[in-house]
């Protein structure tokens, strides 16, 4: 309600404002709810205060003359708390779209409760199919790897991480894959936030601003390997509310859904997390070269953005197709081998143990840790590779006791009387000591 500046409104009394009642008129007016001091209305997050500062400016400004800014402030403040809720709840059975809400029973409703993401494209069953979208990604990708494609970018629609995968694209540039990232920005808005992946492990602050956010977009993924992975892989699996930590605040529990997409040359890698459960994590769909006699078409982007509500559509089927499959992805054989190359590229050492020539696998035999590392050292050597340390040797070895049926132990027998921490079951075919 705008009051004139020859009217008195309830909440002045010709000398100062009652903060309590214009609050309570102002919500009156603009329904909203707080959550870990984020604003949120039926169409999701406030991501932008300054809009509501505005607001509350226009609203008192003929009966404030000195100090506005910091009283506009103020307001905000007490606003915060008068809406605030323990909790608003996440609905992994709907979408919140522009003109309403779709069930994932397939009924549409156009009524709006108050939610943490409303995507700003409309539900229409009758919008016709994204022809542009389809003829872009099929000089894109491969047939299996489009459906990837599209369960991941319907899995991004809801609040869940009950597929605990991030998606890579990669490509050696020029393909055109950095138009799925507008795509995306049409059918999430202010829902999307893009950055860094790398920033996650690098940033204390960086999880926090993923707080309320379907996905994080990094674009031009750095090929640096990531100091850390705890982050990322926590952040994949999330089930439970996680610390987080914002700039000159106390840690808070939030809840974090964000799913990761990264576009770039080359794949994530780690500088000490050698663990398949990484590169497990991610889904890696490789694009095709480009054709040469391809004519890009300037407008690609806007055309595709302006089948939004045909892509929505499209996208809905993946998610159904993956809820249908109990979150299981569909990973092409190419898709597999990009993560096994991964696998080998981030961790030589299981290259090593398939190697032949060197070593192999025998029940009756035992090597020391000192022995059997300098043959991986010469292994390392004869293929131009930098060898990892021997801590992180032994720790993967000892990890993967099951997986190739060795055994830890300290009574390797090194001669003389001595023993020796080592491994039972492999034997030696190189003896580069002697």
């Amino acid at each position: 309600m705008q009051t004139s500046p020859f009217e008195c409104p309830a909440w002045f009394d010709g000398k100062k404002i009652n903060e309590t009642v214009f609050c309570e008129e102002f919500l009156r007016d603009y329904p909203m709810v707080t959550v870990n001091d984020a604003f949120f209305t039926v169409n999701g997050r406030v991501h932008d205060e300054n809009c509501l500062k505005k607001v509350i400016y226009d609203r008192i400004k003929y009966y404030v003359t000195s100090g506005v800014a910091k009283k506009v402030t103020n307001l905000l403040d007490v606003m915060r708390m008068e809406c605030c809720t323990a909790k608003l709840s996440l609905y992994q059975d709907r979408i919140h779209v522009a003109n309403g809400t779709y069930y994932l029973n397939g009924t549409f409703s156009p009524e709006k409760d108050f939610c943490r993401n409303r995507l700003p494209v409309a539900y229409n069953p009758d919008a016709p199919q994204p022809v542009t979208w389809l003829h872009f990604l099929s000089q894109l990708l491969e047939p299996e790897d489009i459906l990837t494609l599209q369960e991941f970018m319907g899995y991004c629609f809801i609040p869940s991480t009950k597929g605990q995968k991030m998606l890579l694209l990669i490509g050696k540039g020029g393909e055109g894959k950095s138009r799925i990232g507008i795509v995306l920005r049409a059918l999430l808005g202010s829902n999307m936030n893009t950055g860094s992946i790398a920033k996650v492990e690098t940033s204390p602050f960086a999880r926090a601003d993923l707080e309320h956010e379907l996905v994080m977009l990094d674009d031009d993924m750095k090929l640096e390997a990531l100091p850390q992975t705890n982050n990322i892989k926590a952040i994949i699996t999330a089930e439970l509310p996680m610390d987080l930590e914002k700039k000159g605040q106390q840690s808070y529990q939030g809840d974090l859904y964000v799913r990761f997409i990264g576009l770039g040359n080359g794949v994530l890698q780690s500088l000490y997390d050698r663990s398949v459960g990484f590169f497990r994590r991610q889904i890696i769909l490789s694009t095709k070269e480009k054709d040469p006699n391809r004519k890009d078409d300037p407008y690609i982007a806007e055309k595709m953005c302006a089948e939004a509500e045909g892509i929505f559509l499209w996208a809905l089927e993946g998610l159904h197709r993956l809820i249908d499959n109990d979150y299981k992805f569909t990973v092409s054989q190419s898709a597999q081998d990009n993560m096994d190359a991964a696998v080998s590229d981030g961790n030589n050492i299981i290259e090593f143990l398939s190697s032949e020539g060197y070593i192999r696998f025998k029940a009756d035999y035992e090597v020391s840790s000192k022995d059997l590392y300098a043959v991986y050292k010469l292994w390392c050597d004869d293929n131009a590779l930098s060898s990892l340390s021997q801590k992180s040797f032994c720790s993967f070895l000892k990890q993967n006791e099951s997986r190739y049926n060795i055994e830890y132990t300290n009574k390797v027998n090194i001669g003389g009387g001595r023993y020796a921490r080592g491994f039972v079951g492999i034997e030696l075919l190189q003896r580069p000591f002697l």
